[in-house]
């Protein structure tokens, strides 16, 4: 049925799926040329210094955004914050609404997981909103391995792909009669032609040779049958790519017991969910990796698994690489690849040569430990800013 849909939305399908017609955020990222006009990466102002909105969020989030500011701060990172907070108990959207505003204006943020902890049903959960609202149709997960870090397993390093506005977080249910609740799953044709594109665009120029479509349509023969026939059609045009598709139910079986035979995955907005807190776990756990949420126009960097860490916040224990490593991402996605090569060198060698490691792997070591690590590495480089240092933006 699912493919018959598909089949009978030609028309409609053909401008949208055909290699070269839609722009993607990995085209708008790598600065490829474009087939529609989009925004360009954000323009660097007064005297070559961008803005970026910065959203703590709850938990530990403002913590980890302190390091962030730190870091960028010694090492004379040309970035400026506007810094936005969105009260978790409020039962009002202005707050989100003016950081959706803020975001508009800088063209990037970096956000920690921002709580809804209102029940209200007129109250939407503020970070599905922020990505429905800003088209941040794809989220990019990055998760390889640690060589100091003990782990389930070795040598891990496989890309998530993941839909970011659709699925079951749509948001639309309803009661359809007394103690009877119905909620929507929503798969459309343009989304899931999207993401697979590209997966599949990731995975060429990454030299990547693998993409893996993830789905239940088995049972969702409309909804992840759609997702699935989507990207089978989408996949032609990538000869050189092997591709597959697995059931996620045995995607996660296949994940814990061999995760290197995944490459690059395709997912749908729940399954990404999933499959990325099961990678992060066999490979570090969550506070390890970084997440980009990626659209046509603006780009949205986080922790990987968006864990708000309520339980630990004000310990000192917190694992700051996470977000740490998303401002390295937002780094490179600005064009201040000198910096971003600086920083993420300091982290690579804070973990994997003098592991210096928190609690959550295993370590004794405090938060301020870790981010001062990171410091004393920058020391040893020449990293404060000038014209010049920097590739044209």
């Amino acid at each position: 049925m699912a493919l018959r849909l598909f089949r009978l939305s030609q028309d409609v399908v053909t401008p949208i799926i055909k290699r070269g017609c839609a722009a993607s955020a990995f085209e708008l990222q790598h600065k490829n040329p474009l087939q529609r006009k989009v925004e360009k990466i954000p323009k660097a102002h007064y005297g070559g210094r961008h803005t970026v909105t910065m959203l703590p969020g709850g938990g530990i989030g403002p913590e980890l955004m302190n390091y962030v500011k730190e870091v960028f701060r010694f090492a004379g990172v040309p970035v400026d914050f506007e810094v936005v907070d969105i009260d978790p108990a409020s039962e009002g959207n202005d707050d989100l609404e003016y950081a959706i505003t803020s975001i508009k204006r800088n063209g990037v943020a970096l956000k920690g997981n921002i709580e809804t902890k209102s029940e209200a049903t007129g109250i939407i959960s503020r970070n599905v909103a922020l990505r429905n609202e800003l088209d941040l149709y794809v989220n990019v997960l990055h998760c390889k391995s640690f060589n100091a870090i003990p782990a389930h397993h070795q040598n891990v390093d496989v890309v998530i792909i993941r839909q970011n506005t659709e699925g079951e977080y749509a948001m639309l249910e309803h009661e359809s009669v007394r103690g009877v609740v119905e909620s929507m799953k929503v798969v459309t044709v343009e989304n899931a032609a999207r993401v697979a594109r590209y997966a599949f665009e990731f995975a060429r120029a990454n030299n990547r040779k693998k993409v893996t479509t993830i789905h239940k349509a088995n049972i969702m023969k409309l909804a992840d049958g759609l997702f699935l026939s989507v990207a089978r059609e989408v996949a032609k045009d990538y000869p050189d790519i092997q591709h597959n598709d697995m059931i996620i139910d045995n995607c996660c079986m296949q994940l814990v017991s061999n995760p290197h035979q995944f490459d690059v995955m395709n997912t749908t907005n729940l399954y990404g969910s999933i499959t990325s807190n099961v990678l992060c776990g066999l490979v570090g756990g969550a506070g390890l990796f970084s997440g980009r949420n990626y659209g046509d126009h603006f780009a949205v960097f986080e922790p990987g698994t968006r864990n708000t860490g309520t339980a630990i916040a004000g310990k000192n224990i917190a694992n700051p690489i996470a977000m740490l490593n998303a401002a390295v991402d937002m780094l490179y996605h600005l064009g201040h690849n000198y910096h971003a090569d600086c920083i993420s060198d300091a982290i690579h060698k804070t973990i994997d040569v003098d592991g210096v490691h928190t609690p959550d792997l295993g370590g004794q070591n405090t938060s301020t430990e870790v981010v001062q690590n990171v410091l004393q590495h920058l020391a040893e480089k020449r990293t404060y800013w000038h014209h010049g240092l920097e590739d044209d933006i």
